[in-house]
């Protein structure tokens, strides 16, 4: 088995920072005053949430360097899911039923089959 530590690295870092740029998106609509599109573009968090989006794409691309995209893709999608599920219930109090803590459960089963 090819343990490319550098390349998961990667993946977990784009994860964290794909679920970040989805948080920032969020608060962008919370906080909004001005609903209309120029609102939304001039909103700092939805431009902080474009930039991080924008770093986000320079560490997958760095990940696909070392890792198959077959296998990187969905380690990395499984991730950001279970990050945003449970930022959703800290950041902005979400709450989860039993049927999506069991699709949270099955994501992570999921990471641990599609990584080995």
């Amino acid at each position: 088995m090819n343990l490319n530590l550098s390349g998961w690295a990667f993946v977990l870092i784009a994860a964290i920072n794909n679920s970040m740029g989805s948080l920032l998106l969020k608060k962008s609509r919370l906080v909004a005053t001005d609903s209309s599109l120029l609102g939304l573009l001039l909103s700092p968090w939805f431009l902080a949430g474009l930039g991080v989006y924008g770093i986000n794409v320079i560490l997958y691309a760095k990940a696909l360097e070392k890792l198959p995209v077959s296998v990187a893709y969905p380690v990395f999608a499984s991730i950001g899911f279970g990050l945003i599920v449970l930022a959703g219930v800290w950041f902005f109090g979400e709450r989860l039923e039993i049927n999506q803590w069991i699709g949270l459960g099955m994501i992570l089963a999921g990471i641990i089959i599609m990584s080995r």
